[in-house]
């Protein structure tokens, strides 16, 4: 629960209003009105896909709206590229940093805006610039590191002071918590309270509700594309969600607890390399049993998507073994292992998961065309049959056909597919990477429940997820991987803090041991 903030105002409020942006036939915003007010944070929640950061796009100029303005107090700001909002007083902390990685801190810092001294570059007065807003806003960071080498969550600080050194009055955090420990995403919330004390106006974007109803100030919900309500920090989640979807939304797993049988996957001391040549699993070793989900947990980047990509076989890896149902299917490539039982649904739906321009029917037997075609030749109606019984089992929304591209459905909708097709085959082992990644609350309850279904199935479940309110829902272990380790398997009714230590690299014991250090 937010504190308002007990500055005045001491600059005028920054106004989007009625602003529309079309991408050809795609209306991303439509006439979307809001007000960042100094001294306050406004959340803007709404699914992937819902318009936002197309919106913050536009307020930090690298979009230009089709219709409306934006206002600075009684002022109309034409903002056609950064540069200039950034002359306006907006600072913008991007999903996606925008960051040098082979520059240190002090040069990101300072990029577009170099201090010089008779013609030549200041380090030294970027550093001390680093320094001084490291100590205020407590973001220890070393200004002579090179930002390739730091930690996601250390990053992330950088593109803050980054915002901060340009003495940004208004302030967009674009998705900031999506790579960070639950400890990082603690103390961003901080920061992001301090700068609002300091008469700040903070536009936080998230579709997060648990950190929305802690850090907000204001609440406005987008749904494609259009502002659907206002709402109370004070509101349920049950309620945001409700609004963000727009029906009930029962945001509870319901599950009976697993009755995990025989050994189905089982990985040994497995070491991947990823394409750089660095090692990325580093003799990693766990087992999966039919009948339990285990979900590996992790900041992105710990060697998640080679772990997943091994167990297919679009990676070879170096040393170790994978075995499904007792086979060996370490050196066996993608048609093997979907052969020997395997199910995947792959981190990136739209490069690995479907075929966007082929219909829905084909790309539900993309993996299994033997088992559609006769004497050689695709079964066009076995084909469509599959199609109008898995667009019915899995409650995929078409426009009426499952002629049309897979392109053309939502992000819930796509998704929807790819599970349909691989569960649909008789399965050992479901792996499936950021499974409800860019996915409505609304498919995120279905594909949960098609997932603990496949469970009760006696089908051996590795789910990867960076989205702790998943982890915790669907698992029945927890295995938390750190720079390709698995450093523990937990229960899943584990606390945060002592996962988010994990996941900083924290063994189990220590981790415990610290946290009831702090708070004894």
């Amino acid at each position: 629960m937010s504190v308002t903030a007990s500055k005045e105002p001491t600059a005028p409020v920054l106004s989007l209003q009625g602003i529309t942006k079309r991408f050809g036939s795609l209306t991303a915003n439509d006439s979307i009105s809001i007000d960042a007010v100094p001294g306050r944070i406004h959340c803007l929640l709404g699914e992937n896909g819902a318009g936002k950061s197309t919106l913050m796009n536009i307020l930090f100029g690298l979009l230009q709206p089709d219709e409306g303005e934006i206002r600075l107090g009684e002022k109309r700001l034409e903002l056609t590229n950064p540069k200039q909002a950034m002359a306006a007083g907006i600072g913008m902390v991007h999903q996606h940093f925008m960051l040098i990685p082979v520059f240190t801190v002090a040069e990101n810092m300072v990029l577009g805006h170099e201090p010089s001294r008779a013609g030549v570059l200041d380090l030294a007065s970027a550093r001390t610039l680093v320094r001084d807003l490291s100590a205020r806003y407590k973001l220890d960071v070393d200004p002579d590191a090179l930002v390739g080498d730091l930690p996601v969550g250390i990053q992330q600080r950088v593109e803050i002071l980054k915002a901060l050194a340009h003495d940004a009055s208004y302030l967009i955090f674009d998705e900031p918590t999506a790579v960070l420990t639950p400890q990082e995403i603690s103390e961003l919330m901080s920061v992001m309270r301090t700068l609002r004390d300091e008469g700040r106006a903070i536009i936080f974007i998230t579709h997060k509700l648990r950190e929305v109803r802690e850090v907000a100030d204001d609440i406005t919900v987008i749904r494609r594309g259009t502002v659907v309500g206002e709402a109370e920090p004070d509101t349920s989640e049950a309620d945001l969600a409700s609004m963000m979807v727009g029906r009930a939304v029962d945001l509870t797993v319901k599950k009976k607890p697993a009755e995990p049988d025989r050994e189905r996957l089982v990985i040994d001391d497995l070491t991947v390399a990823s394409p750089s040549g660095a090692v990325a699993v580093d003799g990693l070793s766990l087992t999966v049993r039919g009948g339990e989900i285990v979900v590996i947990a992790g900041v992105q980047g710990n060697g998640q998507t080679e772990l997943a990509e091994a167990l297919l076989g679009t990676m070879q890896p170096v040393s170790g073994r994978i075995k499904l149902d007792g086979a060996d299917i370490t050196q066996s490539k993608p048609a093997g292992t979907i052969k020997a039982g395997l199910g995947y649904v792959p981190e990136d739906r739209h490069r690995d998961g479907f075929v966007g321009e082929f219909s829905i029917a084909e790309n539900l037997v993309l993996n299994n065309l033997d088992a559609f075609s006769r004497r050689g030749a695709l079964d066009l109606k076995r084909i469509a049959e599959n199609a109008d019984e898995r667009i019915e089992e899995f409650d995929i929304r078409t426009s009426g056909s499952a002629a049309q591209p897979v392109k053309s459905l939502s992000g819930g909708n796509q998704q929807k597919v790819v599970l349909a097709r691989e569960l649909s085959r008789d399965l050992s082992v479901l792996v499936a990477s950021q499974p409800t990644r860019g996915v409505d609350v609304g498919a995120i309850e279905f594909l949960h429940g098609r997932i603990v279904e496949e469970r009760d199935r006696g089908t051996a479940v590795l789910i990867v997820s960076t989205e702790l309110d998943e982890v915790e829902s669907l698992a029945d272990r927890i295995a938390v991987m750190y720079r390709g380790r698995v450093v523990g398997v937990v229960a899943p009714d584990t606390p945060r803090d002592v996962l988010g230590l994990m996941m900083a690299g924290v063994g189990y014991d220590e981790a415990v041991a610290t946290i009831e250090g702090a708070n004894a």
